[in-house]
């Protein structure tokens, strides 16, 4: 077949089947095959020019080359001959023996390193075969090559560390706590009244300023065993915007006895903190300018109507008075950095501690043993404290869970002191950890309160 036939018979089979002229009559697989091979299979090497004669030698006649339109000579293939049925040991008749011979054309059939598609055949690539024989092996009497450099021996992988338990929450001194560390039963839920549902813990976290603030509260082991909800209340605020806001603390924490002590906690707090959001311009003004007696005159009406609020909620559930009521510690925070000073107020059970110097200072001296407990926490006298805070300075505040063994146990200020002796405040869970430091026979509600000077 001509190559205007091959570049017809292409034409054909990939564009429009009408297009170019019929096919020739002498078209036949043979001759389509080997004009597949013409196009797939790269031109042979140039010839080298014949040798110029030498005088009195004879000129061989070049050879004729074949017609391609004459049909093959074909006979049965020998072992090791080409697809073409020519010995590739012997070379044509009228050839010249001194021609380049030439590689046969490569099957288009047979897939090549990245394979192909021919018609509706798939052809996968060819996988290489592994060499049987590595060139450049030395000589017997070649020196051999030298080493190579040893690789550095791996280190050893550290040992596992041995598998071992969760840590526990420990307690203080030689006696264990009569309860578990761990909650037991939950609280009676009510389904019509599914908003009174305290959780177990709360857990809170602010940085301002130059102060970081941690404040938890933490159910009692005494209400964890008996299946009771937590009786102390813990609410954190920011009231204002810039330099003039301020942070509100309130805690509150009743008798576990009485019926009502949840519920007043939880109601006296969020008194008190309205009224404060109400006044936060003017009190953030005189914490500024430094009117302690206006502070204190303030914050001390402000609570008297929180409490006489819980007396007028009393009588309307026809409970007394001693049996709704909680004590309540407040504590404000000037957001501007420029304002160093603490205010701390209340009345009640609860305490507020200073951690100076790696030394615990009771700021605020509990009630004369002497004297007989008042049965309403209003009656104990109001509490009022405002202190300018030091660099390194650590100040607590806490119900009376937490205050009455800090007072009372000289090993939990001493773990305490220890724990927060680092210059960096401790995260939240670490401060979680801190206030479950457990003592035997201190088995109430904790709400804690702490801020760190930077």
């Amino acid at each position: 077949m001509s190559q205007q036939g091959a570049d017809d018979w292409w034409q054909k089979l990939y564009e429009d089947p009408d297009a170019g002229p019929e096919a020739d009559p002498g078209d036949t697989l043979d001759h389509r095959f080997r004009s597949a091979a013409v196009v797939v299979t790269d031109p042979p090497p140039a010839r080298p020019p014949d040798p110029v004669p030498l005088p009195g030698q004879r000129r061989s006649a070049p050879a004729q080359a074949p017609d391609p339109k004459a049909p093959p000579t074909r006979r049965p293939a020998a072992p090791g001959a080409s697809p073409d049925g020519a010995d590739p040991a012997d070379p044509a008749a009228g050839a010249d023996p001194r021609a380049v011979p030439t590689a046969p054309p490569r099957d288009p059939r047979q897939a090549g390193p990245t394979g192909y598609a021919l018609g509706d055949v798939q052809v996968p690539p060819v996988r290489p075969e592994l060499p049987v024989w590595q060139w450049g092996t030395p000589h017997a009497e070649d020196p051999p090559p030298a080493p190579a450099p040893a690789a550095p021996a791996p280190e050893p992988a550290p040992a596992p560390a041995p598998a071992g338990r969760r840590p526990e929450v420990r307690h203080l001194g030689d006696r264990a706590p009569t309860y578990a560390a761990e909650p037991g039963s939950l609280p009676v839920a009510d389904p019509a009244d599914l908003d009174r549902l305290v959780p177990d813990t709360v857990l809170e976290g602010a940085r301002h300023g130059t102060y970081t603030l941690r404040a938890a509260s933490v159910r009692g082991d005494s209400a964890r065993y008996r299946g009771e909800a937590r009786r102390d209340f813990l609410l954190t605020a920011r009231f204002g915007t810039g330099d003039d806001a301020l942070v509100l603390v309130a805690l509150a924490g009743g008798d576990r006895a009485a019926p009502g002590a949840r519920e007043a906690a939880a109601e006296m707090c969020h008194r008190v903190a309205s009224a404060i959001g109400r006044s936060q311009e003017r009190l953030a003004a005189d914490i500024r300018s430094g009117r302690r007696d206006a502070l204190r005159s303030g914050l001390q009406r402000l609570t008297d109507r929180g409490y006489g609020q819980l007396r007028a909620r009393a009588a309307e559930l026809g409970l007394a008075e001693e049996d709704y009521t909680a004590g309540l510690r407040g504590l404000l925070l000037p957001v501007d950095p420029e304002c160093k000073t603490r205010v701390c107020f209340g009345t009640g059970a609860g305490g507020l501690f200073r951690l100076r110097a790696g030394q615990w200072q009771d700021l605020e001296p509990g009630p004369d043993p002497r004297e007989p407990a008042a049965e309403d926490p209003a009656a104990g006298g109001f509490r009022f404290r405002a202190s300018v805070a030091r660099p390194g300075d650590t100040l607590l505040l806490c119900s009376g869970g937490l205050a009455d063994p800090m007072r009372e146990d000289a090993l939990l200020p001493k773990a305490l002191a220890a724990r927060w002796a680092e210059p960096e405040p401790p995260g939240l869970a670490a401060f979680l950890a801190d206030t479950q430091l457990r003592l035997k026979g201190y088995a109430d509600d904790r709400t804690a309160a702490a801020v760190w000077e930077a």
